[in-house]
């Protein structure tokens, strides 16, 4: 403690004594001179080269030393330096909140004896520096995640690292990562100084310090989603009649539909993003082939941050189908937030029109396999041709006899014509400055999903209505560094698994082989052994 801090405690019972009571002032001095002659223990964790906001990535080592202070002599056995992750969620109760934790990492420092004192006992004259050094893994170990899942691919998500939300984002970098309070994803490193009390005891615990880093590891771009139906999350594509007013006749149906937009990728520092862009494909089917094709007026996005939070595992992706449908035994819940993006659309292209293909009612069967001679067949044909001539003449005389009555047509499902445009919503970089975005990642507690919500506003007339799509966005984080050029130079790629292949055949084909006449032992083969001629 610093002369500034001492003479500033010290003058703060004096302050105090001017609205207490003589005795309340004199048991604050005395408890303040206890503390003064029983000072306690310092323990702190340094990082090398760390600043407050510093993120760490896959592969990124962690290192600095643990500083321990006494102002007394203190008998110890142990020293403890770990890097922990951890994941903790909140859930509502019958009586109170449940609260449930998973520590998915643990990487313990070993400490080697030469570090230690002889003996151990830390002294009040003397700092002990312990070193340590970790280094952040690119995949958990398969410990990590031992409960049930649905498949292999699950399996694999939730034994990707995850990157850490809530109560770090919040309290260092004073920026909103749109996590609840329900959900929290924590890394610490904690240095604690153990002693073994004699009778085989529970060890005890003297000091302890924690330090919290925020960890952003690399996610690459997976492959695209396989949307169903029953995923109520994402709508890739919505219909609604467009119509003049709300009592005029429908003129016509208006269908948007879109496919999965490529991924954002973070840079491993989270403050710099690429871009991305959907595609939107507009189609119109008028209920006349006359009535002309609405007009998109406006196009909007926002990204919606979805966080899926569970008091047990969960054993299928929570994005996928109904995440907090009824008879689900585990507490869990989901917390869905939006931000929204500058207006980057560009111009929807003009309506072209297409003729809509419709069945001509006529087919073709397929002949049979042909088995007889030609005179059979020209037989056959001249009968079918008697007998067609004949049915042709019997329905006429029916039909001078009595009148055909008029054969009702129905009408085609499709009209005979529909106009096709597009609508591009590009993404040109997340509002980082504002937001800090975490990447899509999958644990066994813990999720984190995006979806790009995308809005048209269309006008027929002077009515209007808007379409709404909710399409999946991935984000994801690059791995540090750029990467290494190939042995062969910095602009030759490596080929394909394709390619290699192909590659691969060719050499074969063409290897030089060695051609020589066979010997003499090997060349009556048609002789049995043992049967040859005398």
């Amino acid at each position: 403690m610093s002369v500034d801090n001492i003479l500033l405690a010290t003058n703060m019972p004096a302050r105090a004594s001017m609205s207490t009571s003589p005795s309340e002032a004199s048991s604050s001095l005395s408890a303040h001179a206890r503390k003064l002659g029983f000072p306690r223990s310092d323990i702190q964790i340094h990082l090398k080269n760390h600043f407050k906001t510093k993120t760490y990535t896959s592969s990124s080592a962690v290192s600095g030393d643990v500083t321990i202070s006494t102002q007394r002599d203190v008998r110890f056995d142990t020293i403890e330096i770990i890097l922990l992750g951890s994941a903790r969620t909140k859930t509502d109760g019958y009586s109170a909140p449940h609260e449930s934790t998973h520590t998915f990492l643990k990487l313990i420092m070993p400490i080697p004896e030469s570090v230690y004192p002889v003996p151990r006992v830390l002294e009040s004259s003397r700092t002990l520096s312990v070193p340590f050094h970790f280094v952040l893994p690119n995949f958990l170990t398969l410990g990590a995640c031992t409960h049930k899942v649905e498949s292999e691919h699950v399996k694999g998500q939730h034994l990707c690292l995850p990157p850490s939300m809530g109560s770090w984002a919040r309290g260092n970098w004073e920026k909103d990562d749109l996590s609840p309070q329900m959900a929290d994803i924590e890394y610490t490193i904690k240095a604690r100084v153990w002693r073994q009390p004699e009778l085989q005891a529970r060890p005890t615990k003297i000091m302890e310090s924690i330090k919290s880093i925020q960890v952003l590891p690399t996610f690459p771009e997976d492959a695209p989603l396989s949307i169903t139906k029953n995923d109520r999350l994402y709508c890739m594509s919505k219909t609604k009649a467009v119509r003049k007013n709300l009592l005029s006749a429908k003129l016509g149906k208006l269908t948007a539909s879109a496919e999965q937009p490529r991924a954002i990728m973070l840079r491993p520092d989270g403050q710099v993003s690429t871009g991305t862009a959907a595609q939107v494909d507009l189609r119109f089917e008028p209920v006349c082939a006359g009535t002309p094709p609405p007009k998109v007026t406006a196009v909007s996005a926002k990204i919606t941050a979805h966080t899926y939070f569970s008091a047990g595992p969960i054993g299928s992706p929570p994005n996928m189908g109904d995440f907090t449908e009824t008879g689900v035994s585990d507490r869990r819940g989901v917390y869905s937030t939006s931000v929204s993006l500058p207006a980057a659309a560009e111009k929807p292209a003009a309506w072209t029109g297409h003729y809509a293909r419709r069945d001509s009612g006529y087919f073709t069967d397929t002949a049979p396999e042909n088995t007889a001679s030609e005179g059979e067949d020209a037989e056959e044909d001249g009968g079918r041709q008697r007998k067609q001539r004949q049915r042709r003449r019997s329905t006429t005389i029916a039909n001078l006899v009595r009148p055909s009555k008029p054969q009702h047509q129905s009408p085609p499902r499709t009209p005979p014509i529909y106009h096709a445009s597009t609508a591009h919503v590009a993404v040109s970089r997340l509002p980082t400055s504002k937001k800090l975005f975490v990447p899509t990642f999958h644990s066994c507690i813990a999720s984190r999903v995006y979806t790009l919500h995308v809005s048209l506003q269309v006008t027929a007339g002077g009515g209007s209505t808007t379409l709404s799509l909710d399409l999946p966005l991935q984000i994801g984080v690059e791995p540090a560094g750029e990467a290494q050029a190939p042995p062969g130079g910095p602009g030759e790629e490596l080929p394909s698994f394709e390619d290699a292949v192909e590659e691969a055949a060719a050499d074969a084909f063409f290897r030089p082989r060695v051609l020589s006449v066979p010997e003499v032992a090997f060349t009556e083969t048609s002789v049995l052994p043992g049967y040859g001629a005398r």
